[in-house]
């Protein structure tokens, strides 16, 4: 399964935004093997934060001055917020820009495999749980509803998983669809090393 992710993300054209009033973030979508499923990694973001609060999301945040590229970004983000080594990933591809109109985020998504188990470490602050899904359970199992929002004067497809008790939503929701989009058609979600 890892290498035919690999293949098909290599082999589409992925969606760039270019628009500049949007700030550079990038996100991690840790994938780890369980049991011959793939399951992916949330976490629940605290209260407190500025943006986006108690919402589930993937580890990642704004790029820094001194990070190389949105990569980078990505890597020490997850290992600041919940203490994932960038050594211990092995990314597997990038998939399309996603943005937040509350909060003016151009968010890259790269898509990486972990190894299982692992012993995170959350940062208390930003962190209030991390905890994973498989992937097909998340694909046909979850409700999910898309709706439409207008945010000035664009709408934008609002794409919201339901399942244990979890709601996925906002641009997690809209990356999740867009990664389903390319594995959808590889090994039903079922992970093959």
């Amino acid at each position: 399964m890892k290498e035919a992710i690999k293949q098909a993300l290599a082999s589409r054209t992925r969606l760039v935004i270019q628009d500049s009033s949007y700030k550079e973030s990038a996100v991690l979508i840790p994938i780890f093997e369980k049991d011959g499923k793939c399951h992916i990694v949330f976490t629940q973001r605290t209260e407190h934060l500025m943006h986006h609060k108690g919402q589930i999301s993937f580890p990642g945040g704004g790029r820094h001055p001194q990070d190389r590229d949105l990569k980078e970004t990505a890597l020490r983000e997850s290992f600041e917020e919940i203490g994932l080594r960038p050594d211990d990933v092995e990314i597997l591809g990038v998939l399309d820009d996603a943005v937040t109109e509350t909060s003016y985020y151009r968010i890259t998504p790269f898509v990486g495999v972990i190894p299982y188990p692992y012993r995170f470490m959350p940062d208390k602050y930003e962190v209030k749980d991390i905890f994973s899904i498989p992937i097909y359970d998340l694909m046909y199992k979850a409700r999910i509803t898309v709706e439409d929002r207008q945010y000035g004067d664009k709408i934008i497809p609002i794409h919201t998983y339901e399942i244990n008790q979890k709601i996925i939503w906002g641009a997690t929701g809209q990356i999740l669809s867009k990664l389903f989009e390319v594995i959808r058609p590889l090994s039903g979600a079922r992970c093959k090393s």
